[in-house]
């Protein structure tokens, strides 16, 4: 039976979360709302340029505490993760280390994939990759498919850990054992479960993985980060580079490449240190609540929104049993959905032929209701 609560202070955190006075945002699969910890945030950033003018080393000092609570949120150590602005800059620095002249020029990826990790990889083709596609099925990747097309001409193997459109998640672990008995590198984006999903890169063994902060993480939008396992990271050399990436940043010598170890030698340019206060904020809120709690309540909404949904008459996305808490219906319009929606008090995410209720931490059971009732109108109408 489910529970009518999570395992926190849920009311506590609602408070903090001004945009619930006035709708109930279920697009954290796109945006999270602002919370008060953001917020603040970006005053603390702000008061510090106004009066100090440059506060360069406190500025690097919130950048490597924003890098150090990613890391504890995968279970990595800080040394093994660099900054970027987007997961598109990160998978390209990542394909850019990875030469593809060679027998084992070989992409497997999925169809499942945002846009932006397959537009990364088919850009590698004219440097000799060569892509192969996992397809989807019933909305969500076969994981047989895997068996079939990873071999000894496969060097990199690209999955999402969840299907950005209706949540399915895929076995990562079982993923990169098999790649890596072949003799792949893995790559995971993880944009849509870092936060929700306990992920543990020790224990799964990848060898990359990327997440922005606009979504679960409770970040803004410029920020990024890429896990680099440590085992392999000494011999890449990302041709996407920049100072940052230097043993010696400060060396300022233009005529010398070399390379930060680990992680460090995938940073690139000066990294975006506003969007790391609040990066940091987000995450550390995240900690605080703890990712099994929030997991285990969204496994009550998902489950809520599953039933209420088949319950109205509406159309589910995929009938995958591993998901996160993102509930995809198909629609019309979906823009015009999601409009008609914003304009009653909900806020859901169109994307293609669907609309996606994906609820985090402080949505509450009325809230899935309330949801569920307002897609059913405007869709019926």
């Amino acid at each position: 039976m489910s529970v009518a609560h999570p395992d926190y202070n849920i009311a506590a955190l609602r408070a903090r979360i001004p945009a619930l006075a006035s709708m109930i945002p279920m697009c954290n699969c796109s945006q999270s709302p602002q919370t008060d910890w953001a917020r603040d945030a970006v005053e603390r950033y702000m008061g510090s340029w106004r009066t100090r003018g440059m506060d360069w080393d406190a500025w690097m000092q919130e950048v490597n505490a924003a890098r150090a609570a990613f890391a504890a949120l995968i279970n990595a150590s800080p040394d093994d993760v660099a900054v970027f602005s987007s997961v598109s800059e990160a998978a390209s620095a990542v394909a850019s280390a990875i030469d593809f002249t060679g027998p084992r020029n070989g992409v497997v990826t999925t169809e499942a994939e945002f846009p932006t990790i397959g537009h990364v990889w088919l850009a590698q083709e004219q440097r000799g990759a060569h892509v192969q596609w996992a397809p989807v099925r019933d909305g969500a990747v076969d994981p047989s498919s895997y068996e079939a097309l990873i071999d000894e001409r496969s060097a990199v193997v690209s999955v999402c850990h969840a299907y950005y459109l209706n949540g399915a998640l895929q076995d990562i672990t079982g993923i990169t054992r098999l790649a890596h008995e072949r003799g792949a590198r893995v790559f995971i984006d993880a944009y849509q479960s870092a936060g929700v999903v306990p992920i543990d890169v020790r224990a799964s063994g990848v060898d990359f993985l990327a997440s922005g902060n606009l979504k679960y993480l409770m970040g803004i939008p410029g920020i990024a980060f890429l896990y680099v396992n440590p085992n392999g990271a000494g011999s890449l050399h990302p041709s996407l580079t920049g100072w940052f990436g230097r043993a010696n940043p400060f060396a300022f010598n233009p005529r010398q490449l070399d390379w930060a170890a680990g992680a460090r030698r995938f940073d690139t340019g000066t990294p975006p240190m506003i969007n790391a206060y609040v990066a940091r904020a987000g995450m550390e809120l995240i900690q605080s609540i703890g990712v099994e709690k929030i997991r285990a309540w969204h496994e009550v909404l998902s489950e809520r929104l599953a039933a209420g949904g088949k319950a109205r008459g509406l159309r589910i996305h995929g009938g995958c049993d591993s998901k996160t808490a993102n509930t995809a219906f198909v629609v019309g319009d979906s823009h015009a959905v999601e409009n008609a929606m914003r304009q009653r008090g909900v806020l859901p995410s169109a994307r293609g032929p669907v609309i996606r209720l994906a609820p985090h931490f402080y949505n509450t059971i009325d809230d899935i209701d309330r949801a569920l009732d307002v897609l059913a109108e405007v869709t019926k109408a």
